[in-house]
């Protein structure tokens, strides 16, 4: 039962608002799944707030493009004499010509398109943030294990060394030179440490939270990342959000040259009123019409302005998919460098380091071997396991480039 409620308990905590100003005491161990970072950035990430206003913003855009022109509300008076005054009052309707509406609704429904595509570019994005910065954190926790490893190991070999510098086995510098590495492994330690609490705050910053309010992330799921070949990867690249967004945007390039081209007819405005002349007592009918003559202006200028643009916006879109594929290409063979070399560690280089260690160190105890070839097995071992922390991240972060790259 304390299974099944936890998650829940965890979910409260963190997205409740009035509960989520409280930071954890020292006695609460709260563990965040990768699932759980991944609803809490996509609930409260401010990025992804900012495009989902901006959506908003362009529906309010179309619904003003589709608005007809305002009528005009005309009053003159001739001769200020009431006797002889003449009153005229007239409403001007304008007419839109040459599309100008059908074109201005076009051009913001396309503007509306690009904003949901940056939006869903922006969703992956965040997500593949989350999973880089998650497992970055994962990384950051087995590095401080392996730093408090490594402390109790020195620690542990500057005891043994006391004692047989003690029982006059061996040289007092041996002594001095496990202190030393005694030490350094503290501050390693006091590295790691600090390194952690910087991975925690960049995840929790994905969700708006300055101060992580979790202890620690769930490294069970950790493994080896995989991905697709890179020839799928590319085949349904076209697929991916941020060149769905770049392509939007040529059509909504295009949309606005239709818009500045129906410009150039121009509007009719259609006047009818009530005449009243008081000297003689009548009241006529007035209608007229207003129609601007293009002969200087006929907005030459801005349509080749927007049909630059358009032009632009397609260079911009070319231009993107090659530096797309260079990415994808770049993360593809950094990921399967990484397996490779995960691969050779797991199986060979620490099964190899460890069993080194470990004779050593038996060796060392039962007097067959010198405390530097102690250290050195210690070094190459955490070492072993240092750099197979290292490739884990860097596989992480391929795989993570990978999944923000096509939209995975």
């Amino acid at each position: 039962m304390k299974t099944l409620l936890w998650p829940l308990g965890l979910a409260a905590l963190l997205l409740c608002p009035t509960v989520a100003s409280a930071q954890p005491t020292a006695t609460e161990q709260i563990r965040l799944t990768l699932e759980q970072a991944q609803q809490l950035a996509a609930t409260r990430s401010p990025e992804l707030s900012s495009a989902q206003h901006e959506v908003d913003a362009t529906s309010g855009g179309v619904r003003q493009a589709g608005a007809w022109r305002n009528p005009e509300l005309t009053a003159t008076v001739e001769d200020m004499r009431s006797a002889t005054r003449t009153t005229t009052a007239t409403v001007g309707i304008p007419l839109e010509l040459g599309g100008k509406r059908a074109a201005r609704v076009t051009a913001a429904e396309r503007v509306r398109d690009v904003a949901s595509a940056q939006l869903a570019n922006a969703r992956a994005k965040v997500r593949a943030q989350v999973t880089e910065r998650y497992f970055a954190l994962v990384v950051a926790q087995d590095r401080v294990d392996l730093a408090n490893d490594s402390a109790a190991l020195a620690a542990k070999a500057s005891d043994v060394v006391a004692k047989r510098v003690e029982a006059g086995k061996v040289s007092p510098v041996d002594a001095t030179r496990a202190k030393v590495d005694a030490a350094n492994a503290q501050l390693e330690l006091a590295q790691a440490r600090a390194e952690l609490h910087t991975a925690r705050q960049a995840l929790s910053a994905l969700w708006g939270d300055s101060q992580p309010r979790f202890n620690e992330v769930d490294g069970t799921s950790a493994s080896v990342p995989s991905s697709p070949p890179l020839a799928d990867l590319i085949g349904n690249i076209d697929s991916a959000p941020a060149l769905r967004a770049s392509r939007l945007e040529i059509d909504s390039r295009k949309a606005v040259v239709d818009v500045e081209r129906s410009k150039a007819t121009p509007d009719v405005v259609v006047s009818v009123g009530a005449k009243r002349d008081k000297e003689l007592g009548l009241t006529q009918a007035v209608v007229g019409i207003s129609v601007p003559l293009p002969l200087f202006d006929r907005n030459q200028g801005a349509v080749h302005e927007a049909s630059k643009r358009a032009d632009k916006a397609r260079d911009e879109y070319e231009a993107a998919r090659v530096q797309l594929v260079t990415e994808l290409d770049q993360a593809a063979t950094q990921l399967s460098t990484a397996q490779a070399a995960l691969s050779l560690l797991r199986d060979s280089v620490l099964p190899a380091a460890q069993q080194a260690y470990d004779a050593s160190t038996t060796g060392f105890e039962a007097g067959k071997f010198g405390f530097l070839d102690v250290i050195d097995a210690q070094r190459s071992l955490l070492q072993a396991r240092s750099r197979y922390l290292n490739t884990l991240a860097a596989a992480y972060q391929a795989s993570s480039t990978i999944d923000r790259l096509v939209g995975r």
